[in-house]
Order: C-alpha cells, then sequence, then structure tokens
C-alpha cells in the first residue's frame, strides 16, 4: 500500500483549449499522446515511458524559475538536441547554459510555455 507515482498535474491557464494544443503539438505531451514504446494512449490519459521523477519544494526566493510562477515542469527526454532543432524551428525560444549540464546528472535546456510555464527539458546521461 501507498503511492505509486505521480497520477496527474493539474494546474490554471487562461486558455486551456489553447495550451492543451500547444503541449501536444510542441512536445507530444498531454490527453491522447505517448512517449516511444510505453503503449497506446487513451483520450485522458498520456503514456510515458517509466523512470526518475524528481519531487523538491524549492526555497520561496529561489532564482531558478520565474518569481512569478509556483512550478517549473521538468520532462524527461531522449534526443534533445533534435527536440531543440524542432522546437526552434517552430519559434519556440530556447535557452540553454552550459553550467545547467553536468555528466553525472545529464544535460539540461529551457523553455518557456505560451502562458510563461517555464519547462525544463532533461536528458540523463547515457549508461
Amino acid at each position: 500500500m501507498g503511492v505509486l507515482g505521480i497520477g496527474g498535474l493539474f494546474f490554471r491557464a487562461h486558455d486551456p483549449d489553447a495550451l492543451t494544443i500547444w503541449y501536444r503539438d510542441m512536445l507530444n505531451v498531454g490527453a491522447g499522446c505517448s512517449a516511444t514504446d510505453s503503449g497506446p494512449p487513451d483520450q485522458w490519459s498520456w503514456e510515458t515511458q517509466g523512470g526518475p521523477v524528481v519531487f523538491a519544494p524549492f526555497k520561496a526566493d529561489t532564482d531558478y524559475f520565474p518569481p512569478d510562477k509556483q512550478f517549473m515542469l521538468n520532462l524527461r527526454v531522449n534526443g534533445l538536441d533534435a527536440l531543440l532543432a524542432s522546437l526552434s524551428a517552430k519559434g519556440v525560444a530556447v535557452e540553454t547554459r552550459p553550467e545547467w549540464n553536468d555528466p553525472k546528472i545529464g544535460q539540461f535546456a529551457r523553455i518557456y510555455d505560451p502562458e510563461g510555464t517555464p519547462i525544463e527539458l532533461w536528458e540523463a546521461p547515457t549508461a
């Protein structure tokens, strides 16, 4: 008995329909989407691959993400460079900083959804 993992992420949006489409089209995230080798999705859920999930409250005055946002979404990715090229080609601003990367932890990049929510893209190091 106990918690098995995150069952959902729910947040407010000014235009939920438009944001749903953006996440689906830009990142393949949301209802009806599935990660490679994860199985078929249904109309309500997003099928993901298993793996680590960091659950970590940050100090209220952190500068790791914008002070007007209560959370930052971190997404595990495969093929970060190709994803960043695809997002850039679609007009999404991509931010990378060498100091974010660590050979033991992986590579990171940051984008923002149309409502300004920070999204950290993380590619774990290859084994």
